[in-house]
């Protein structure tokens, strides 16, 4: 049987002891080139290879810490019966398509009620088919696919003893949040955050969040958190913290690998980051792109401009060096980042995953002291990661990048030491 855990997160390298993942299922298979833009792909996955990358992902991570997975929790979740109800109508509601046709949705409401919770919670996830479909147009299914699911980081964020449920910007997102608010509500009985409890055009998503110590956050601003989801971050614990920092990056609007701070961002250990390098000098597609520290003393807040984010991670103490996704060459840099080479996920302090395709990216954290591990000796047992006090657990990576993340992406930690 299912048991919670204790939910705290104060640092993003704290030794890992839960996390929270959600298995590729039959969602990848239902986009296609029509709607593949609008479910936020820019390609479509072939369903084998990202199932034999993803079992060698959660295959290491079950082999260090407790791994639960999205869909055993909500169908727990779902045997109440005011949650189940309250899901499936929310569900509905968030569909605007449908929302608006009070015949349709009552017809839905009566078939999802009658599911079992296995049927219901697959149902939620993979989607809802139209009985009678043209055959050719790409309105297959009354609720649609959760094709995001997998990236389990975004619309729940572990802060502290507090999940905060994101307010995500599109509306292909809009759903996953009412999975995270039951299963952390219900299963978890977590206090919870939310954005949008202060401003409806709030918005916060958790590959902007980085939880740097019990009194630092990074926070990436860009397409997908923006400035008032910032303030709601801020406002919150200028109520609550006598001293707290929040450091904020600018992102680039576009192209789309730019989305979250931890695709050019992560922290490895208290002492090294992987980095883009045009983000540290503030060049190229990132000139101009402001770094702010925002100061919260004794409930008071103030703005101070900042040259970059590592100068001002110096500034408040933080002896950290950089490791640059890509190497050296900036040609190199381009073409790592684009498939999540600075998206690492930390186990521990100096112990990371990442994605093997990312060969110069792993070449410059060899030169750093990290032992390059393979998944696959990992999960068969023919390597002990305890052994080694700084690695990367690298796992393959050719369709999995392709749908826009990597590691950090793909993990939601619930709790750490």
């Amino acid at each position: 049987m299912l048991k919670p855990c204790k939910v705290n997160v104060s640092s993003e390298t704290g030794h890992l002891r839960a996390v929270l993942l959600r298995r590729p299922g039959i969602e990848v298979e239902r986009m296609t080139p029509l709607n593949a833009a609008e479910a936020l792909y820019s390609d479509i996955l072939e369903k084998n290879t990202v199932d034999h990358e993803y079992a060698l992902f959660s295959g290491v991570l079950e082999r260090w810490t407790q791994v639960y997975y999205v869909r055993d929790i909500l169908k727990t979740v779902l045997d109440n019966y005011d949650e189940r109800k309250h899901l499936v109508i929310e569900s509905l509601r968030h569909d605007r398509r449908i929302s608006q046709q009070q015949q349709v949705v009552e017809s839905l409401f009566e078939r999802l009620m009658s599911l079992s919770s296995a049927e219901l919670a697959k149902v939620l996830i993979e989607g809802y088919e139209r009985e009678h479909w043209d055959g050719f147009s790409d309105d297959r299914y009354l609720l649609k696919p959760l094709y995001n699911l997998l990236f389990t980081r975004d619309a729940s964020s572990t802060i502290y003893n507090r999940v905060l449920i994101n307010s995500m910007s599109f509306e292909v997102r809009e759903r996953e949040t009412l999975i995270y608010d039951a299963i952390f509500r219900n299963f978890f009985g977590v206090e919870m955050l939310n954005a949008t409890s202060r401003n409806p055009w709030a918005r916060t998503e958790g590959g902007d969040i980085h939880i740097a110590s019990p009194d630092l956050l990074c926070v990436g601003e860009g397409i997908r958190t923006n400035a008032k989801g910032i303030d709601y971050l801020a406002q919150t614990f200028a109520r609550e913290r006598e001293h707290f920092n929040i450091l904020v990056q600018e992102l680039p609007r576009k192209p789309e690998s730019f989305i979250h701070l931890d695709m050019v961002f992560t922290f490895l250990s208290r002492h090294h980051c992987m980095a883009f390098e045009p983000m540290l000098r503030q060049q190229g597609i990132f000139a101009n792109k402001a770094t702010t520290l925002i100061h919260i003393e004794g409930g008071r807040i103030t703005y101070h401009q900042k040259p970059d984010m590592l100068t001002a991670l110096r500034q408040l103490g933080w002896e950290i060096e950089p490791i640059l996704c890509g190497g050296i060459d900036s040609w190199t840099q381009l073409r790592e980042q684009w498939h999540s080479g600075a998206n690492f996920f930390a186990l521990g302090e100096g112990r990371v995953m990442g994605y093997r395709r990312n060969a110069y990216t792993l070449d410059a954290l060899s030169r750093a002291g990290f032992s390059i591990l393979n998944a696959e000796d990992i999960v068969a047992g023919r390597v002990d990661m305890n052994q080694y006090p700084r690695f990367v657990a690298a796992f393959p990576g050719s369709e999995l990048p392709r749908a826009g993340g990597g590691a950090r992406c793909m993990t939601m930690p619930i709790l750490r030491d």
